[in-house]
């Protein structure tokens, strides 16, 4: 097996564990709440978001070790953190510990959002790297699936089955550090530490005919230096993408929904078990889609696949939020939210991570990810921990009103700002965007 391929894969798994993660507390969203008497506004803040804050934390510092240690150790520190996390959360008895632990695992998906797509962006080839760097996507909407059914099938587990729900992620969280350990540095980090026979050594074995001398030289291009920062007037339009495409990411309201799937459709009318099994659904078509935008990435381009995502989005937001302001009960709110992510797989969860990789040079990526994956987090953290007492004081069909007309918003920065990346090498990239 080609060895860029292996590598990516196994670090792409960490998505895995960020979208197991992520999800599997949805099945345990309204057992908490009644376990520990929690009012909507402490339920939200404190025990569904705490992994979420985690993650804002994790986002906003990972990329000092990835720079400092790099992507592999990087990666494996992700691994203890996420079997900490299930663990801890599994058998905790109380909501403030059960936030502490949900808190670490947090920490893991924020630093694996910078971690990982750098790792892979920097040892695929231009003509593959969307689909390589979009595997880390897959993976999560693999995890998002697998948590779905997950929760479904643990569902009657006794009383406490949230336990279960959510300790289980510690096997996938321990065959995924064993894993990494296997993989090697990464050729350009190897390279920006001055590690150059190492770096020839990764390279001969990714691309046994590479010319390192061509590539060092190709490193050199980017006429990098030790003390800059993101934040210079030369990596103004870099940050300016980061930071749209991560914004409207989130306003999107897709954390909201993957959150609190089953609670949206035991409002739309569905009983609780119907309502988990069309969670599941939502994974399902999530995958089906993130292969189909993986499969289009570097033929169609990541703005092609923007527009599409738009587009689906504002339709199927307004069709959500007619259904809850109209009162249309049944099957079409589901409907309507499996072409919700639709829209969302093969357009913003195909190109984000990939994209935001793509945006600086090597000695500024992880702290141009860490920028990027923090705005994406602030807001991921923020919109979810609001969402019950929204849903019960506005109402959700406003709050859906809201995300659509956000995703008009999205379309014109795609029409107007948004850079075409596929098929150019990250320094031709960088160079670009820093004219």
């Amino acid at each position: 097996m080609n060895k860029i391929f292996l590598w990516s894969v196994t670090v792409a798994l960490a998505g895995f564990l960020f979208g197991f993660d992520t999800i599997v507390i949805s099945g345990a969203d309204q057992k908490l709440q009644a376990l520990w008497n929690a009012s909507d506004v402490f339920h939200g803040i404190v025990v569904m978001a705490s992994a979420l804050w985690g993650t804002v934390a994790g986002a906003m510092l990972g990329g000092i070790p990835t720079n400092k240690y790099g992507r592999k150790n990087t990666l494996i520190a992700i691994g203890v953190l996420f079997l900490v996390s299930a663990m801890g959360s599994a058998f905790a008895n109380d909501p403030y510990t059960f936030a502490f632990f949900r808190f670490i695992g947090g920490l893991g998906i924020g630093a694996s959002t910078i971690a990982a797509p750098a790792y892979i962006s920097e040892i695929a080839h231009p003509q593959k790297r969307g689909r390589l760097v979009s595997m880390y996507q897959l993976s999560i909407v693999v995890g998002i699936l697998t948590a779905f059914l997950s929760n479904y099938l643990l569902r009657n587990m006794g009383e406490e089955s949230w336990r279960w729900m959510i300790g289980i992620s510690a096997f996938p969280a321990l065959i995924y550090g064993i894993a990494v350990l296997f993989i090697q540095n990464s050729p350009r980090w190897l390279l920006m530490k001055g590690r150059i026979l190492e770096a020839e050594n990764v390279l001969k074995k990714i691309d046994p005919g590479a010319d390192i001398n061509s590539f060092i030289a190709l490193m050199k291009s980017q006429d990098s230096t030790d003390h800059e920062s993101i934040f210079i007037k030369k990596y103004r339009r870099a940050m300016l993408l980061a930071f749209f495409i991560a914004f409207f990411n989130q306003l999107s309201g897709i954390n909201a929904v993957l959150y609190y799937a089953p609670r949206i459709f035991e409002v739309a009318g569905l009983g609780s078990s119907s309502a988990l099994l069309s969670s599941a659904g939502i994974g399902l078509i999530n995958l089906l889609f993130t292969l189909i935008g993986m499969s289009l990435i570097d033929r169609l381009g990541r703005k092609h696949l923007m527009y599409i995502g738009s587009f689906g989005y504002i339709i199927s937001l307004s069709l959500v939020a007619l259904s809850f302001l109209f009162g249309w009960k049944g099957i079409s709110v589901p409907v309507f939210l499996f072409v919700f992510i639709a829209s969302h797989a093969i357009g913003q969860g195909t190109v984000i991570w990939v994209f935001i990789a793509e945006l600086f040079p090597t000695h500024l990526r992880a702290q141009g990810q860490a920028f990027g994956s923090s705005v994406h987090w602030v807001l991921a953290a923020a919109i979810p921990s609001m969402i019950p007492f929204l849903f019960s004081t506005i109402g959700a069909g406003v709050v859906f009103v809201f995300f659509a007309l956000m995703m008009v918003g999205q379309l014109f920065w795609v029409w107007f700002n948004m850079p075409e990346t596929k098929g150019i090498t990250l320094e031709e990239v960088s160079r670009k965007l820093t004219l």
